[in-house]
């Protein structure tokens, strides 16, 4: 697929150059030399409208490992506040933490994930999120294909079970008792990015086991 993005003089900068990362036809690669990205978002709620980010975390897998060296971690200014969430995230208002506005963090995002292809468990929920902040600083949508490892989680199952588990939504807790995946830093940006990388990396084992995978294998 080729993309083509018209040049706007709006545009700040490193929206134009990540733009230009998706202009021309791509080679084809093979799983093991393409840079993943396993992100998350800690947001002040569900509502894609009027809740915001408070905390993106991420970190890269190269060659079928991760590679801690190579790892994003913003938190965001609270222009939001709901108390009623900070049980679940751990994020105050006023906790020490060097946070940057919302304009700034996604120009870090942005650089960062490149042209990488993104993970993240339940992925649309992250992705939505992402969209709707770019939007609002007049920017335009993630370009970068995206995977969920809820539904490649449903891939290693047997097909007798799959099939009737079709309207299952495996949270990432039962990803990890099933994968046999430490929860630490469950709920941190940064520790669900890593559970997801984690994750990933066992179910692309799994699914090594029956054939040779290609990319396009796993967004079928």
């Amino acid at each position: 697929m080729q993309f083509w993005f018209k040049k706007n003089k709006n545009y700040p900068v490193f929206w134009q150059n990540y733009l230009n990362l998706f202009s021309k036809k791509k080679q084809k690669q093979a799983v093991q030399d393409i840079r993943f990205i396993a992100f998350d978002t800690e947001t002040t709620g569900f509502d894609y409208t009027h809740d915001r980010i408070l905390s993106i975390g991420a970190i890269a897998i190269k060659k079928n490992a991760i590679d801690v060296s190579d790892q994003l971690e913003i938190y965001l200014d609270q222009e939001i506040f709901n108390k009623n969430t900070v049980e679940i995230h751990g994020i105050r208002k006023n906790n020490g933490l060097t946070k940057v506005i919302e304009k700034k963090a996604l120009e870090f995002f942005i650089d960062y994930i490149g042209d990488a292809i993104l993970i993240a468990h339940h992925a649309e929920f992250d992705k939505k999120m992402i969209n709707k902040a770019l939007s609002r600083q007049n920017l335009g949508t993630l370009k970068n294909r995206i995977l969920d490892t809820g539904i490649l989680f449903k891939k290693i199952k047997h097909q007798v079970y799959l099939t009737n588990q079709q309207n299952v939504h495996y949270s990432l807790d039962e990803l990890c008792n099933d994968l046999k995946i430490s929860k630490s830093d469950r709920h941190t940006a940064s520790g669900d990015a890593f559970i997801t990388a984690l994750a990933f990396l066992k179910i692309l084992t799994k699914l090594k086991k029956n054939k040779k995978i290609e990319i396009s294998d796993l967004f079928r």
